[in-house]
């Protein structure tokens, strides 16, 4: 039987109405709202408690879906005053909204708090999004913390930003929310992500860029401060004596240098960032190369960045050109805020050597992480929706610290330990460490391979190894290793070393297998990465 989507359509009464921050939060504030496509004008209606109403007109544009032509109404405030409380109402003169409220930030400001979410998306029906639940979770957060001043989202706000229907679920899931407390979100891929047929089933998946969807809907919402071409997906916006810069996940380069500007032009205390795709991951497949190293530069200038995409929860130490750290002032916090809808991850996560607190979600809860800023000290503190907490921390820029103290490991001389993708490889490498010989680094290959599932072969002085499709044999004391496409020249020539394996330059694993790598000389290891996400099995004859 043919199903006929619930698409929420557009009406000649207000809906979708979001606040948001798009300009100086004391002063302004910036109303959001949808109305059916024969609405052509709009204005919000506001006054002080027992003041004199006021008006200020909307900002249309049209919003042509996939399925629909609606209206979308931008109102900016102005000329408000700091620290009070508005009332107000938005529409034309005949269909107007209930009467809703908002708080402009108080003059110097040191003192507040906000809630940060990520991976509220759902995709349990595509022709009848339920976030009902998400609309619960976040109204009874807010029962619990109503003193916080707004929402701050790391991405995959939707399941298929690119089709309408998922974002009037998702606006309806936040009705008596963000019609008080400003919504600020950060677009994740899958607020951009559509298909080139929806119903009845999704075929042709694609991308949208820049993030059509979001672009439009959300286009005087957030400030027009972005780099150019690429704005509103890419924004930034001060409150207190904090900055945030929230990224998109589009073209990297271009917004290294638009963020390393905005953030170098803050004097604020803290410099907070947002984006979707965790750099330091917990993934033992994912890969960081849709950011780093092209945007290595903007987010360590950071004290805290926020993001998603796994669906789980980790803190890192404080981290720098992939070094790690104790103390604040050292580096970048990198914090993944796990999933606001009981959305469990999609694959396994796990515990790297850059977490300071990781905890993998597989429950199906959803989260919340409340930060509470005072002065030069912030809290931050990850919650559960039945009552539970996940981790709590403290840092302190006056005294430069973290608590609850954690130290992050340091290896001593000849005991160089080797990740892949942020794991140790154990009991298989205790005893074929790293070796730092003639000016260069080398690692026992087939001790490497066998651990991430390649397929590898040893015979006498010579060893095999297939990985991610690209296969090569290396031979001892020779600098050539005969691969599939014929010969790659070696760094330096095999070896055998300790247990009498074979050790080739780390470098030589970019040429023979797309590998890279690095070499934290703070810590004494060596990381490996691979841009592949795939999961290498052994194949069973």
């Amino acid at each position: 039987m043919e199903r006929t989507p619930n698409y929420r359509f557009a009406t000649e009464k207000p809906d979708h109405i979001m606040l948001s921050i798009s300009d100086d939060a004391r002063y302004t504030m910036t109303v959001t709202w949808r109305m059916c496509k024969e609405i052509e004008s709009g204005y919000v209606e506001y006054y002080e408690k027992d003041g004199e109403k006021k008006t200020a007109a909307a900002i249309v544009k049209p919003f042509k879906s996939d399925v629909n032509i609606s209206n979308i109404f931008f109102t900016k405030i102005e000329n408000l005053k700091a620290g009070t409380r508005y009332y107000y109402t938005c529409g034309d003169d005949k269909n107007r909204s209930e009467e809703f409220w908002f708080d402009t930030q108080e003059e110097d400001l040191t003192k507040f708090s906000f809630i940060t979410i990520s991976d509220h998306q759902k995709d349990n029906d595509h022709y009848d999004p339920d976030y009902s639940a998400l609309n619960k979770f976040l109204k009874d957060t807010l029962a619990k913390h109503p003193e916080v001043r707004f929402i701050l989202t790391a991405g995959d706000n939707t399941n298929c930003g690119q089709h309408e229907i998922q974002w009037n679920a998702m606006f309806e899931g936040m009705k008596g929310i963000v019609e008080h407390v400003p919504y600020m979100m950060c677009c994740g891929n899958h607020d951009n992500r559509g298909f080139e047929e929806y119903f009845p089933n999704e075929v042709g998946r694609y991308y949208a860029e820049p993030a059509e969807f979001f672009n439009t809907q959300l286009e005087y919402s957030y400030p027009k401060n972005g780099p150019e071409g690429w704005q509103t997906e890419n924004y930034s916006f001060d409150y207190g004596n904090a900055h945030f810069v929230v990224f998109g996940v589009n073209e990297p380069e271009l917004c290294n240098e638009w963020a390393s500007k905005d953030i170098d032009s803050s004097n604020k205390t803290w410099k907070f960032g947002s984006y979707h795709f965790p750099i330091y991951y917990a993934g033992p497949n994912l890969a960081n190369d849709d950011a780093y190293p092209m945007m290595r530069e903007c987010m360590e200038k950071l004290d805290i960045l926020f993001s998603g995409h796994e669906h789980n929860f980790s803190r890192s130490y404080p981290i720098k050109n992939e070094e790690i750290y104790d103390r604040p002032s050292q580096g970048t916090i990198h914090y993944e805020l796990g999933n606001a809808h009981a959305n469990p991850p999609g694959t396994k996560t796990c515990d790297k050597v850059w977490h300071s607190s990781f905890y993998p979600q597989e429950e199906p809860v959803s989260m919340y992480a409340l930060i509470e800023i005072d002065g030069d000290k912030v809290t931050m503190t990850a919650n559960l929706d039945d009552g539970r907490t996940v981790d709590e921390c403290l840092v302190d820029k006056s005294k430069d610290e973290i608590r609850p103290y954690r130290v992050a490991p340091v290896f001593g001389e000849g005991r160089t330990r080797m990740y892949y993708k942020g794991v140790d490889l154990g009991l298989c490498a205790s005893s074929t460490p790293p070796e730092f010989k003639d000016g260069m680094w080398y690692i026992p290959v087939a001790i490497l391979l066998g651990f991430i599932c390649g397929e590898v072969r040893r015979e006498e002085g010579k060893v095999y190894g297939k990985v991610y499709g690209k296969e090569a044999t290396f031979t001892e004391n020779s600098d050539i290793a005969f691969s599939d496409k014929g010969e790659i020249k070696l760094d330096a020539p095999v070896y055998r070393g300790n247990e009498g394996q074979l050790y080739i330059p780390v470098d030589s694993l970019r040429n023979v297998y797309g590998m890279k790598w690095a070499y934290a000389k703070r810590n004494n290891f060596i990381t490996i990465e691979h841009v592949n996400e795939s999961h290498p099995v052994p194949v069973q004859p």
